[in-house]
């Protein structure tokens, strides 16, 4: 009986540990989420949840939430191991999962690249 009571302990012990170490890493992704806009004029824009453009940032995975505003511009993400855009007919949100590595990303507007268009490293 003492056993038993034992391995119940360790096991919630575990599952108390493993539910922590799921919280911390929800709240670690939720702190490096980038807001990516386009439209509805001629502006695209790459932003922190605080607001502030985005020139640089530490590599590792970022959740991108991009809000396409228009019909005649699609969001295009392009750098070290990463490629991804919405289609120009697209109007609405979407999510990405991204893992930034050192390096330089450029996003733009594929139709309209000369004037829509930014940086930012990853360093």
């Amino acid at each position: 009986m003492k056993l038993i009571r034992i391995t119940l302990a360790a096991l919630a012990a575990v599952a108390a540990i493993a539910v922590i170490s799921t919280a911390a890493q929800g709240a670690s992704v939720a702190g490096k989420t980038l807001k990516a806009s386009d439209g509805p004029g001629f502006t695209i824009s790459l932003k922190t949840n605080a607001g502030k453009k985005v020139k640089t940032l530490k590599p590792g995975t970022y959740t991108i939430k991009v809000s396409d505003k228009s019909s005649i511009h699609n969001f295009h993400l392009k750098g070290p191991g990463v490629n991804k855009k919405t289609s120009t007919a697209f109007m609405g949100s979407k999510t990405w999962h991204v893992k930034l590595k050192k390096g330089t990303y450029k996003y733009q507007c594929d139709i309209h690249f000369t004037i829509m268009h930014g940086k930012f490293k990853v360093t």
